[in-house]
């Protein structure tokens, strides 16, 4: 480890990049203050965050970027009957690779549930299930699943076939998370094969640049964005713990999609066989206004586009069969890499563009040491997005999947009349446990899960043929 940078070279450091007003009341502190702050802006590396506002602030528009539909190679979808022959060669790739113990899984869950009424991270979160389960036990629960099916499918790759599983969390949640974990016995899964790790941040900033103080001794901060995904991994240690383990393909996600298939075999099988060092999963829009990004080129890059920057005749327009929007990838955060692709970005972070987020940011007046709470924006935060890296990959494999079976976020409070809440969350998991089951010839009464310990994707159901279920009841085997 590198030993700390002393006063002397903080101060100097700071001042000549324009920033040494952060020793304001240095001399004020106490013993303990003092080295709380030295401990803090050794942490920041002041011409870096220097660069990237300075580069935020002055990035052209992109309202007169070209906008192009994706290349007819770059994209497939599950919902084309043409490509139906091939997902089950992609899920047998995938189940392959998780067999030969070659996949990882990567958690975004940084976020508190704040819009939730929650005081806790959001992985915590109980959507009103049945079983009551949270989150993180349901998304734990299909590794589980998964690590069965593939060692099932190929007993002779692997005696027992192990996903590591690595959770971002932020420092206002990294312990709660963590304590989530300990005193629920993770979940079933092998602790040696969980990690937790921090998400970044980064200073908030003046409107002119300025490094804010949060208090006399405390630089204001806010998280970089989950695009500091990547320069976290290398931080914190997970992308040399997935170089000692062997590991080359992994699976990311957030946290508040309760339908996402975790270490998706099919979407693995499928950026391997395109020989992918980076995929993304996308669904279809719900229609031409619905507020998401689209996955499509910009100035014939890949890149997600806000739905706020595509020309609204461009969002209405229609491919060759008349019903099919043109611009119909809905991004949903849920993405494929190879490690050696992460390992990569280090040198793409350079020129990556972060993006600039006006705030009421509270903070120290440095003349008067009082502290301000603004009413109208102020400062500056400064994110990355985890998408941002697609300009730089050469070939994106896209995969479409049905929404009902593969996305339904959580974002807003119980009974929010904007949806994506806990009651549609829980209305999309019973809906599709319903059909699972009536898939398997059984029948289904008000509301019945199904656990993630007795099916995946609705597979190994064969008991249920001819079982009238009634609910409220969850089903944790068979």
């Amino acid at each position: 480890m590198p030993q700390p940078l002393s006063e002397e070279v903080l101060r100097q450091t700071f001042t000549e990049a324009g920033q040494g007003h952060v020793f304001t009341y240095f001399d004020s502190l106490t013993t303990e203050g003092k080295a709380k702050l030295l401990k803090q802006l050794d942490t920041i590396d002041v011409n870096r965050v220097n660069r990237i506002f300075a580069k935020a602030t002055t990035a052209p528009p992109h309202d007169k970027d070209a906008i192009d539909p994706l290349p007819f190679e770059s994209f497939s979808s599950t919902l084309d009957p043409n490509d139906q022959p091939h997902v089950t060669d992609w899920r047998a790739t995938g189940l392959r690779a998780i067999a030969q113990g070659k996949v990882a899984v990567i958690l975004l869950a940084g976020g508190q549930g704040t819009r939730l009424g929650s005081s806790s991270p959001k992985g915590c979160y109980d959507i009103g299930l049945p079983s009551h389960k949270s989150l993180f036990q349901i998304q734990a629960e299909r590794i589980l699943q998964i690590q069965k099916i593939a060692q099932r499918n190929y007993p002779e790759i692997a005696s027992t076939a192990i996903v590591p599983f690595y959770i971002m969390t932020s420092e206002p949640t990294r312990v709660e998370t963590e304590n989530f974990f300990k005193n629920n016995n993770y979940f079933g899964l092998n602790v040696q094969h969980v990690m937790f790790f921090n998400q970044g941040v980064l200073p908030a900033f003046t409107m002119d640049g300025k490094i804010l103080m949060e208090d006399k001794g405390v630089v204001a901060t806010a998280p970089d964005g989950n695009g500091g995904i990547y320069k976290a991994l290398r931080r914190e240690g997970v992308l040399a713990d997935l170089e000692r383990r062997g590991i080359p393909y992994i699976h990311a996600y957030c946290v508040d999609n309760c339908l996402v298939k975790v270490a998706d075999p099919v979407f693995i099988g499928y950026c391997v066989s395109k020989n992918a060092k980076c995929g993304v999963k996308v669904v279809p829009k719900q229609r031409a206004s619905e507020p998401v990004g689209v996955v499509c080129l910009r100035d014939h890059k890949f890149a997600v586009v806000e739905y706020s920057e595509i020309p609204a005749e461009l969002s209405n327009q229609l491919k060759d069969d008349g019903k099919t929007l043109m611009y119909n990838a809905a991004n949903i955060a849920n993405h494929f890499y190879t490690t050696e692709f992460l390992n990569s970005i280090e040198e793409m972070e350079k020129t990556m563009e972060f993006h600039v987020a006006k705030k009421k940011i509270k903070h120290i007046d440095l003349a008067t040491g009082t502290l301000i709470v603004p009413t109208a924006n102020n400062g500056i935060k400064l994110e990355l997005f985890i998408f941002d890296v697609f300009p730089f990959v050469e070939k994106l494999a896209v995969l479409e999947t049905p929404r009902k079976e593969e996305f339904s976020p959580l974002k807003n409070g119980p009974g929010s009349k904007d949806g994506d809440s806990p009651d549609t969350s829980r209305a999309d998991v019973l809906a599709q446990h319903k059909r699972f089951i009536e898939a398997a010839g059984g029948t289904v009464v008000g509301d019945v899960e199904l656990s993630p310990l007795v099916t995946y994707g609705g597979e190994g159901l064969d008991k249920l043929n001819g079982v009238a279920l009634q609910g409220p009841k969850n089903i944790e085997s068979l």
